[in-house]
């Protein structure tokens, strides 16, 4: 192989990994917290077989406190324990109370 063949390789590979992050930032949501709000929280580790229907969205907890570069520290208000998580993997709550064993959710006409 050659020099030049092996350049342009690294060259391709460089642009590549650069339009797929510009790709994938792009559909990143910026959400805003505010220290106070309720949030819920995603459960990655939720495996699909028991209970494939339950919510992989566990909290509501409260935001105890918002770190430079995404980090937040959330407060599970029954407990009192708080723990760091990434901003990513949490979301706006927006009230109601959740039922973490029920399976099946009535839908109605509106």
């Amino acid at each position: 192989m050659s020099w030049k063949s092996s350049d342009q390789s690294y060259e391709n590979a460089k642009l590549y990994k650069e339009k797929t992050k510009q790709w994938h930032d792009r559909k990143i949501h910026r959400r805003n917290f505010e220290v106070g709000q309720q949030a819920l929280l995603f459960n990655s580790r939720l495996r699909l077989f028991p209970g494939k229907l339950k919510s992989r969205w566990s909290g509501p907890f409260k935001i105890a406190q918002i770190y430079p570069f995404g980090a937040v520290e959330l407060e599970d208000e029954k407990s009192g324990r708080t723990f760091k998580v990434n901003g990513q993997r949490i979301k706006h709550y927006f009230g109601g109370e959740v039922d973490r064993q029920q399976e099946a959710m009535p839908l109605h006409d509106g």
